[in-house]
């Protein structure tokens, strides 16, 4: 891997050309890190159509802390594969067509400048700066349960920015130093003396567990629970974080609690730099277990919040699944995309200036061998300026034969209660007319009463028009 060093960061213009001969790649420098100023590249990956709604988008991030180098390459082998394999695999033809993929193999330069291949075990390198010794990244970003005072870094500033920027459904960062599936909490509301810790869940603790599962389930090794150099043992290869040992700041939990992006830690290789002839291996151990997990995003909801009259998109919406008090967003398109597995849910959806909505929906089972397809949602909320008494002077403009059929029904409603209206005061005024007649007051007394019938209905026809 040393031979990566005196690279571009990780392709160079060639490379990329070559790279796009078969689908779409955007690459993007986010930025420059303050001590060696070297960029961070994340590079998207597609063959779906520009400006399609309802494209869920992936992000894979490797080499956070600088001296675990085996995410770095297991990444760019990904890419490399997904690119060769397209023209005959229909299954990525199906991936690459409805799916956006984003790249970044290292998101620590620094530290990987400094660390050396056959390195397994220490921390040297571990951290961002220019010895690779100032903070860990994995320890830097706003915090759950806890306000984090670690300064922030420009890397995780990045990657924050870069969450802003993108909706992000599904995520995964890649480490190494034992073979394991990480699923959120890594962050614990209290710190505990017990020998053993307890596991720190989410909301959606089945959505992480099935996640976990389906990457150690199709790793050739990691749901054997390998044990790394008198490690842990992991049932199944996967294991809650702070059950594992609990710590702040992750970037895991940030992605979940901040977007509502389910993200795993992936501890992929028990040395954390081996020799580049390990390489093929672990390739091979992580290959179709990259590929069912990425296939996961088409697993829940997705749909698009818009304005109920002009029918625009509703961007920064919140939106919450009932009983999962995890908030996450519209995109900038009134676009959103929630992971879950099978049944029946609630959605509520609140903007500000709007009604807030609560719907119900289902996420549909599917068989093995069968691809997964999102739920489809169409959300239309109401401004909260409209009244929801509709009377004539308040009704919205008229689009459609339904809605005016509607309108003219409500209206012919209100008229109908008028007339009955001045129906009942007509035959009141007759009555009293004929009482008035009876009592032989004189015909001045019933021209007087026709005049006061006369000025009733005047004032009533005027306030009804």
């Amino acid at each position: 891997m040393d031979h990566l060093k005196n690279q571009e960061p990780f392709a160079s213009s060639s490379q990329i050309a070559h790279f796009a001969h078969f689908v779409e790649v955007t690459l993007i420098v986010e930025l420059s890190a303050e001590f060696e100023e070297i960029p961070l590249w994340a590079i998207e990956l597609t063959a779906s159509e520009d400006g399609a709604l309802g494209i869920p988008n992936i992000k894979l991030i490797g080499n956070i802390h600088g001296n675990e180098a085996v995410g770095r390459e297991i990444i760019l082998n990904f890419m490399e594969y997904l690119r060769t394999e397209y023209d005959t695999n229909t299954t990525i033809q199906w991936l690459l067509n409805n799916t956006r993929l984003h790249f970044l193999p290292t998101m620590n330069p620094d530290g990987f400048a400094v660390s050396h291949e056959g390195m397994c075990i220490g921390e040297h390198g571990r951290r961002n700066g220019k010895q690779g010794d100032v903070e860990d990244l994995n320890r830097n970003f706003p915090d759950f349960y806890h306000d984090n005072k670690i300064p922030r870094q420009p890397e995780a500033k990045a990657v924050m920015k870069w969450m802003d920027e993108i909706p992000f459904i599904l995520s995964a960062g890649l480490h190494g130093g034992a073979v394991v599936a990480n699923y959120p909490f890594d962050t614990v509301r209290v710190q505990t003396s017990q020998p053993i810790n307890p596991p720190s869940l989410t909301p959606d603790d089945d959505v992480f567990k099935h996640l976990a599962t389906v990457y150690s389930q199709n790793h050739l090794r990691m749901h054997t629970g390998v044990v790394c150099d008198e490690g842990k043992k992991f049932e199944g290869g996967i294991t809650n974080g702070a059950a594992w040992y609990p710590f702040s700041g992750g970037m895991q939990d940030f992605n979940y609690a901040k977007h509502g992006c389910m993200e795993l830690t992936l501890e992929i290789s028990c040395c954390k730099f081996p020799r580049a002839n390990l390489l093929p291996s672990l390739w091979k151990e992580n290959k179709m277990a990259l590929m069912y997990y990425v296939m996961e995003a088409h697993r829940g909801v997705t749909g698009q919040v818009v304005d109920s009259i002009t029918g625009l998109p509703i961007p920064k919406a919140n939106l919450q699944i009932i009983g999962r008090n995890i908030t996450f967003h519209t995109s900038k398109n009134g676009e959103f995309w929630r992971l879950l597995l099978p049944g029946k849910y609630i959605i509520q959806v609140e903007a500000p200036g709007y009604y807030t909505l609560t719907q119900e929906f289902s996420v549909r089972n599917f068989s093995v061998g069968q691809l997964p397809s999102l739920t489809k949602l169409e959300i239309s909320l109401l401004n909260s300026t409209i009244s929801t008494t509709i009377m004539p002077e308040t009704l919205p403009p008229l689009t459609t034969t339904e809605e005016i059929n509607e309108a003219e029904t409500t209206i012919f409603v209100l008229e109908t209660k008028t007339v009955s209206k001045l129906d009942y005061l007509f035959r009141k005024l007759e009555r009293n007319a004929e009482s008035t007649h009876s009592d032989n007051k004189g015909i001045k007394t019933d021209i007087f009463s026709c005049f006061v019938s006369m000025v009733l209905i005047e004032v009533i026809l005027f306030a009804v028009l």
